[in-house]
């Protein structure tokens, strides 16, 4: 049961439709494809993307850093020390946080393949996940008509992309507003676009029309934690950390000093599965519930956030839409109107032939 060898694979995947933010704008992602093998023949699968703005990290970043200090950690390790594999991973090198995702997620796959149960049976827990759909940031009518084909497919809850400018993004949930049902709910997604005084002052504006927004995401810059507790304290709406959150330490800060009111976890920020867990625990202890997000990324990863997020309790709500982007089929996990099911097959349940094994 020894790792014997650390595969990667690069790849582009096209997605369907332009997919903006106030950080980005892409057309394709680049997917790094983990195999981890081991001696008797069973095969670990991850997956990482980078997101430069958000990370900091490259393809080939990723690239050198799975196939050198993380292969180093792992070659020759005993897949039943499995919490000692676990550490090695984020052991191996400084940040490169996407990297030590996908060798973590490779390690989870291998070792629920080895027991032959699915991920979230290894994890402990397979609650029902219905995910939201991402509408790009773009100009008013544009997202209006995009929320518009989104609630009739079956969404219920859309995450919106705001945060280029407080007075149009007003715009922009009016005109949204106008056109999808009453019942349908909405995540503002600001992605560190505002200042925290226009902050308050747009979320206050919004709080008073009725508009059925659940909560507000990521609404200062990162490293701007102050600014994050100035908005939580001064408006009614829940406020979520994202870019401000990476690590267990930053879960830790953010959640006992009372700086936000939620957590948005992503494999891709914090280095996968074990440290996830680690962040959910910590955030439940302090009575923070959480998120489970991804970057633009395959289905590999996502099926992998979607297997934690069944199992731990902690995790309450579900942005899982990144697939539906992409100009290839999910796999691991199935796609029904915004239902996400989980198969009972062994790991994660991929398969990808295009995997180099």
């Amino acid at each position: 049961m020894y790792v014997q060898s650390i595969k990667a694979v690069k790849r582009k995947i096209p997605l369907l439709a332009p997919f903006k933010t106030a950080l980005r704008s892409v057309t394709e992602i680049e997917s790094i494809d983990v195999s981890i093998i081991l001696d008797n023949g069973i095969i670990g699968r991850g997956s990482a993307s980078p997101t430069m703005v958000i990370t900091g990290e490259s393809a080939e970043s990723i690239m050198a850093a799975v196939c050198g200090p993380i292969k180093d950690a792992l070659t020759g390790i005993n897949i039943m020390d499995f919490q000692d594999a676990l550490g090695r991973i984020q052991a191996a090198c400084i940040g490169n946080s996407s990297a030590k995702a996908a060798a973590d997620i490779a390690i989870f796959d291998a070792r629920s393949k080895q027991l032959n149960v699915p991920l979230w049976g290894l994890l402990g827990g397979r609650k029902s996940i219905t995910t939201c759909m991402t509408i790009s940031v773009d100009h008013p009518e544009k997202m209006a008509k995009d929320s518009s084909h989104a609630a009739g497919r079956g969404f219920n809850v859309l995450k919106v992309k705001v945060g280029s400018d407080p007075e149009l993004d007003f715009e922009r949930i009016e005109a949204i507003r106008s056109v999808i049902p009453k019942e349908t709910r909405l995540r503002l997604d600001a992605n560190q676009g505002w200042k925290p005084k226009q902050a308050v002052s747009l979320i206050r504006r919004m709080e008073t029309m009725g508009w059925g927004i659940e909560f507000i995401e990521q609404p200062v810059k990162a490293s701007d934690w102050e600014g994050l507790k100035y908005v939580t304290e001064r408006v009614e709406l829940p406020i979520m950390a994202d870019e401000s959150l990476f690590s267990a330490r930053d879960a830790l800060k953010l959640t006992a000093g009372k700086y936000v009111d939620l957590l948005n976890i992503k494999l891709m920020k914090c280095g996968g599965i074990n440290e996830a867990w680690k962040i959910a625990s910590l955030a439940e202890v302090n009575g923070i519930p959480c998120m489970i997000g991804s970057m633009m990324e395959s289905s590999l990863s996502v099926s992998a956030a979607a297997h934690f997020a069944a199992a731990h309790p902690n995790v309450h709500y579900f942005d899982l839409d990144a697939p539906l982007w992409l100009n290839e089929q999910p796999e691991g996990m199935r796609y029904e109107g915004s239902k996400v099911e989980l198969f009972h097959s062994p790991g994660l349940g991929v398969h990808t032939a295009s995997l180099s094994q």
